[in-house]
């Protein structure tokens, strides 16, 4: 059918539909009137299709180009421009389009689309379609004509459309809201806006982001608005943000609000859901840092509201919800990158100085060069000093904050090491605190480095031999209660982010998460002389070590060797440790009842703990005790002078000595086992007991036993502490019976004889089975109807060279 060729009536019924009712109503600044548009196309009606915008219906992807056929008709003035108007007479042109920010383009500028088209130049939109005709078009109307574009169906007509409306209305508002005059009216519109980029139906992350995009822009070059303006601002955009993260420009608005009014009602109803959101679904804050400076600016600004941390600690357990598992895997390692943050800038501006390095800001200004920078910065430090220090602990102490003088010459008598068994030395009054500035700490401990390098090797120190404040906070007693004087506000922030670890150590399901997150020590190394932080951070090493699951305390140890790790700092003598080693006997004793490596960890506990736990086993500690037992056993010293020196402090305490007595009586029963010889093969009755077991070994001589079976019987994993007594053992029968990952794991330390095993229907798991890699003498084991997995088997079998005979039938292996 032909389009109308009448004259300008037929253009007022054009712009008296009910088109697109629910935008068109809306305000917008600067926006003239639809005026008649006095277009007249060929003979014959068309039907222009009526659009109301609504949450739910058809969904659109936001088109940014495509192909498309366009025709373009100019105003009828004569009757020979009607007739070549005409749908007979009519040419269309395929075009590649491109839809920017402020006009449409082709690819092709010939033709029709030979200059682009304006988005501020088109006056009226309009779909088109025709009764008989399989034609689908947009009209878009401008001065002097009309341009119609052809899909291929009405699917993707209506993206086209639609994805052409937001177009041209996100123009609008940009150029409206970049020269804004009265406020009142500017902030009609931000909410016109935003009920717009709500209502949509294209499904874009622009849609949501281009509006926060004008008003952040919006909000930055005018910086000069009243309190009340910004939150009326914030509260119009707060629908935009519940599924949108805000851009880096308004994170810094939000950051500002938070510092200057934390205690208005907008932080907590408009920010809340907005940090929950980040929280849960942020992937890395290394690409959007503002994020997390956000987030950290939140929750500082909870912390000034008149309950302080216990609207923090609920906004915690609102995060993690209110069942035993978290449902959102990311909010623990988001917290923990904020609390990270926090603790760190409280400590930036000396690091920075301190390393001659630019701080973050100065990197942002721009002012990276050495000279650009200012002098180090010197530090704060209270020390409590003897009245008449000798000159050989004497640290420089500069005048005045001025530029360093140049340190005094090295002491030549370095303080001499305190024996472990000396009591701590009381130390006198304080003086009033002084200013020393960082790098003469460095080169003060640089020169007093050769004579302390023995000491520092027996020491929690580890091998870390680069001069750092830990390092020199080791030096001697008497400045190893150097701390650094914070600003009111950074001890605030400290406070508060270290209370937030104490917080998320609390909740089971995330301390294996948090401990392996803290593992590495992340924290700065100022921080960890802040006897404050550290004694907050103790409350998360205790939970940590008071945790039954391997995954969680075994994270008390370095990641690697050579690294202090949470075991090192809070060992006596350590940086952390304000306890006289109780902690670090903690550690120990769950450290050893759960790792399978004993023999391992004794070695290392030999040469770097040594003398820390010959100190406490002089105290009496019954961990300790049993510690230096077990390397007398396992002849883990070699040096003589130093076993004398352990069994001397056995000797010295009641406990000691009593189990030092009771490891004589079993070196000279094993002893007298392997010389009288004994049976070589065993079967113990259906149904015996550990009890039974241990009541039969004790009988007599097994030094020569080589085959036993206690195949359907009821011994544990208890029974391996007799097990292991029978040195010649070779042949091992569990099957059926409820022996499980720990008796394997102490068989695997002392059986290495130990050639067939045998655990079909056993309760062992890959945790136990995984200590069986060390008994290379291992030919044939059975692991039938176990939990063994496949990853296990694997890793079985290629750390038993002499495994020939296997058995993994209804395992998850099999």
């Amino acid at each position: 059918m032909d389009f109308n060729s009448g004259g300008g009536g037929g253009g007022n019924e054009l712009h008296n539909n009910q088109f697109y009712q629910c935008e068109e109503n809306k305000p917008l600044l600067g926006e003239m009137s639809e005026g008649n548009n006095n277009t007249k196309l060929g003979a014959g009606p068309c039907k222009r299709s009526l659009h109301h915008c609504s949450s739910s219906g058809m969904r659109y992807k936001l088109l940014h180009e495509g192909d498309i056929q366009v025709c373009v008709v100019k105003h009828p003035r004569t009757f020979l421009s009607k007739i070549l108007t005409s749908k007979f007479l009519r040419r269309w042109e395929p075009h590649h389009l491109t839809l920017t920010d402020s006009s449409l383009t082709s690819a092709t500028p010939t033709g029709y689309m030979e200059t682009s088209l304006s988005y501020s130049s088109i006056e009226d939109l309009q779909l088109l379609s025709w009764d008989n005709a399989p034609k689908y078009c947009v009209q878009l109307s401008f001065p002097g004509g009309t341009v119609l574009l052809q899909a291929a169906n009405s699917y993707l007509r209506d993206q086209w459309f639609h994805s052409l409306q937001w177009k041209k209305k996100i123009y609008k508002y940009r150029k409206v809201l970049n020269n804004p005059s009265r406020w009142d009216v500017v902030l009609k519109e931000i909410r016109a806006l935003v009920d717009m980029a709500l209502t949509s139906p294209l499904q874009d992350e622009s849609i949501h982001q281009a509006p926060l995009h004008i008003i952040s822009t919006l909000l930055a070059e005018n910086s000069n608005l009243s309190t009340q303006d910004h939150e009326n601002i914030i509260v119009a955009i707060a629908p935009l943000l519940e599924n949108n993260h805000p851009p880096p420009d308004l994170c810094e608005f939000f950051c500002k609000h938070c510092r200057e009014r934390p205690r208005s009602m907008v932080v907590i109803e408009v920010f809340t859901p907005v940090v929950q959101r980040i929280l849960k679904h942020n992937m890395d804050f290394g690409k959007c840092p503002r994020l997390r400076l956000f987030t950290q600016e939140y929750i500082l600004a909870l912390n000034e509201l008149n309950a302080g941390m216990e609207v923090v600690k609920k906004f915690v357990h609102s995060m993690h919800g209110p069942t035993g598992q978290c449902p959102h895997p990311r909010v623990l390692p988001n917290l923990v990158a904020v609390c990270l943050a926090a603790i760190y800038s409280c400590y930036e501006e000396f690091i920075n100085s301190r390393d001659n390095s630019p701080s973050l800001k100065e990197i942002r200004n721009g002012c990276q060069q050495q000279n650009d920078r200012k002098p180090p910065m010197p530090l704060r430090l209270l020390r409590p000093e003897p009245p008449t220090p000798p000159p050989a602990t004497l640290l420089p102490l500069s005048a005045n904050p001025s530029p360093p003088q140049p340190p005094p010459p090295a002491p030549t008598n370095p303080a001499p090491s305190i024996p472990i068994s000396s009591p701590t030395p009381s130390l006198p009054l304080s003086p009033p605190p002084s200013v020393v500035n960082s790098s003469e700490i460095l080169v003060e401990l640089e020169r007093n480095n050769n004579s302390a390098n023995t000491r520092r090797k027996e020491g929690p120190s580890g091998g870390d031999s680069e001069p750092n404040l830990i390092d020199c906070l080791l030096v001697s007693p008497a400045v190893n209660t150097l701390s650094i004087q914070l600003p009111a506000q950074a001890d605030r922030v400290l406070g508060c982010f270290a209370l937030i670890l104490k917080m998320l150590s609390d909740y089971d399901d995330w301390r294996p998460a948090l401990a392996s997150l803290l593992q590495p020590i992340p924290f700065p190394k100022e921080a960890l002389a802040h006897a404050k932080f550290t004694k907050e951070l103790k409350y998360v090493i205790q939970r940590f070590a008071a945790d039954p699951r391997q995954e969680v305390h075994s994270c008390l140890l370095s990641v690697r060797s050579g690294k202090d790790g949470w075991f090192q700092l809070y060992s006596p003598g350590g940086v952390a440790c304000d306890d006289d080693g109780e902690l670090f006997a903690s550690m120990v004793h769950i450290l050893m009842g759960s790792c399978y490596k004993t023999k391992k960890f004794l070695l290392s506990l030999a040469e770097n703990k040594l003398g820390p736990c010959m100190l406490l086993a002089l105290r009496g500690n019954q961990t300790m005790v049993e510690i230096l037992c077990l390397m007398l056993e396992y002849n883990i010293i070699e040096n003589k002078d130093t076993q004398l020196q352990i069994i001397s402090t056995l000797e010295s305490t009641h406990v000691g000595l009593r189990m030092y007595e009771q490891l004589c009586d079993r070196q000279r029963e094993l002893k007298e086992l392997q010389r009288k010889g004994g049976p070589t093969r065993l079967t113990l009755p259906s149904k015996s007991t550990d009890a039974d077991l241990a009541r039969l070994l004790s009988s007599g001589s097994f030094g020569n036993l080589e085959n036993l079976s206690l195949a359907f019987t009821n011994v544990t994993s208890a029974c391996a502490e007799q097990l292991i007594k029978l040195p010649s053992l070779k042949q091992l029968n569990l099957w059926s019976t409820q022996f499980g990952d720990a008796g394997l794991r102490l068989l695997s330390e002392h059986l290495a004889c130990l050639q067939v095993l045998n655990l079909c229907e056993t309760p062992v798991t890959d945790a136990g089975l995984l200590a069986l890699s060390s008994m290379k003498s291992l030919c044939s084991l059975n692991m039938n109807s176990t939990k063994l997995t496949a990853d296990t088997y694997e890793d079985l079998k290629a750390k038993l060279p002499n495994l020939k005979d296997v058995d993994v039938r209804y395992t998850e292996a099999w």
